[in-house]
């Protein structure tokens, strides 16, 4: 009778298994992505993430399931795509393409783990209570673009010592449009006139270039957001060509796209940064102990050949500041 018994449990487990196998399946972690751009302008971004989350063992429609909200640069609609991912629901949520997508993720929920990745500063969003300690729900990677507003300033400045009027070219439905005062600061440091130009569409974006001919600009800088990223950097390349104006990006690819010059960190890598920080939460890790990823290293890079093209003669003492010289 024990071995009838044993054998009758056995074969019990045995038929149990597969449906073992299945709730393992059904236990899949899901990540929420939240982009306030469109998927199709943001294959680089999606690429570098896809490559963090692998090297953080996660392979999607493996072992990761990944819903994803594109607000196809319709700001407005990000908390409702948010408040989509949070009912649906989902382990953790990824907020990218500039710092609207993490405000509205927080506001949506406080006690889903979020990771962002964005350019603005964290603290003055509310979205960490500090750096090392973020606190709450939420930690990510910051590329401090915007505190690198007066540094970008001052590189044009150095680019063309002749320079009298920067255009700053922002989107007016970014909360980091808010940084045009510490733009303005920075060009009255150094005697250089500071023209706010605003653009939230592909339209808007080539009237901008005609207001800064018409302000008489030496020179414009791109203000980050995600309109101006990826497919966004080839339009202003060729708006820059069109008009003859020299610009600057935070972007490392715009001068490899035929844009003149860029200063910041390496977004890609700071964005697979953030897969591997979307795996850590995903294992259980509490964002509350993972502190912001801040960039170390940041380059100068210059298109010589754009230069010429422009008729920009580059002083030898910037070029010897560059990083990488496209020639």
């Amino acid at each position: 009778m024990r071995r009838r018994q044993f054998i009758t449990m056995l074969g019990g487990a045995a038929a149990a298994w597969p449906v073992s196998g299945e709730a393992q399946q059904s236990r899949m972690p899901v990540l929420g992505f939240l982009g306030s751009a469109s998927e199709t302008s943001y294959t680089a971004t999606l690429a570098a993430v896809r490559r963090g989350l692998n090297e953080a063992g996660l392979v999607e429609r493996q072992n990761l399931l990944i819903e994803y909200r594109w607000a196809d640069f319709q700001y407005e609609r990000l908390p409702a795509l948010a408040a989509e991912l949070v009912k649906r629901p989902v382990d953790a949520i990824f907020a990218t393409g500039s710092v609207v997508s993490a405000i509205a993720a927080k506001s949506a929920t406080a006690t889903i783990p979020i990771v962002f990745a964005n350019g603005s500063d964290p603290i003055q969003y509310g979205l960490v209570a500090s750096l090392n300690r973020p606190g709450g729900n939420v930690t990510g990677i910051t590329f401090i673009n915007s505190q690198l507003g007066p540094k970008r300033i001052q590189l044009l400045r150095l680019l063309n010592p002749k320079t009298a009027v920067i255009a700053v070219l922002v989107n007016p439905k970014n909360p980091n449009a808010a940084d045009a005062k510490t733009f303005e600061a920075a060009g009255r440091s150094i005697g250089v006139e500071i023209v706010i130009l605003n653009a939230s569409t592909e339209a808007e974006l080539k009237e901008a270039f005609d207001r800064a001919v018409e302000q008489r600009a030496d020179a414009l800088l791109v203000h980050v957001d995600a309109l101006f990223n990826d497919n966004g950097e080839f339009q202003i390349v060729a708006l820059a060509a069109q008009h003859r104006l020299p610009t600057m990006m935070a972007s490392p690819s715009f001068p490899a796209r035929g844009g003149l010059i860029s200063y910041g960190a390496d977004v890609r890598d700071l964005n697979r940064q953030a897969g591997v920080y979307i795996g850590r939460v995903l294992r259980g890790e509490k964002p509350a102990d993972l502190p912001v990823v801040q960039p170390t290293n940041f380059a100068l890079r210059i298109n010589l050949k754009t230069a010429k093209a422009l008729g920009l003669s580059i002083p030898e003492s910037f070029l010897l500041l560059g990083d990488e010289v496209i020639e």
